[in-house]
């Protein structure tokens, strides 16, 4: 999903610690279409279940729940980190906040934002005389 251009490289390990907890700031694709924008979010070992996504005062909030795996034998190497994820996006009032839909497979959270009538280009004929 990301771009791999070194200036568009994120620190996927980044954490915001001022909500009681870890939470991680889940990386993000953002598209483009006359009709809306589209927001593709990694949440890896999120299920839709687990998903809070409300848009509150203007803003998208985007919380995503780890349930915990209990993995038997002793951990060799652990790289992988689990933890909550927590991401808030300001919402421009071109976008129908009523029209919003979203869905999550395998750990991809896929986030619908249509534009309003008015926020979407039209072509204006030209008369001639």
């Amino acid at each position: 999903m990301a771009n791999n251009t070194s200036e568009n490289v994120t620190d996927t390990r980044r954490t915001e610690s001022t909500r009681g907890g870890t939470y991680f700031q889940p990386r993000v694709d953002i598209f483009e279409t006359d009709q809306e924008l589209t927001m593709y979010a990694d949440l890896p070992g999120v299920r839709a279940e687990d998903v809070d996504l409300r848009f509150e005062r203007g803003e998208l909030i985007l919380q995503g729940r780890v349930q915990r795996e209990q993995r038997p034998g002793q951990a060799l190497l652990t790289e992988y980190q689990e933890g909550d994820f927590f991401r808030v996006f300001q919402i421009h009032e071109s976008i129908d906040t009523t029209r919003i839909a979203a869905e999550c497979k395998n750990g991809e959270l896929t986030v619908h934002l249509p534009k309003v009538e008015a926020a979407k280009p039209h072509q204006v004929q030209v008369r001639g005389e």
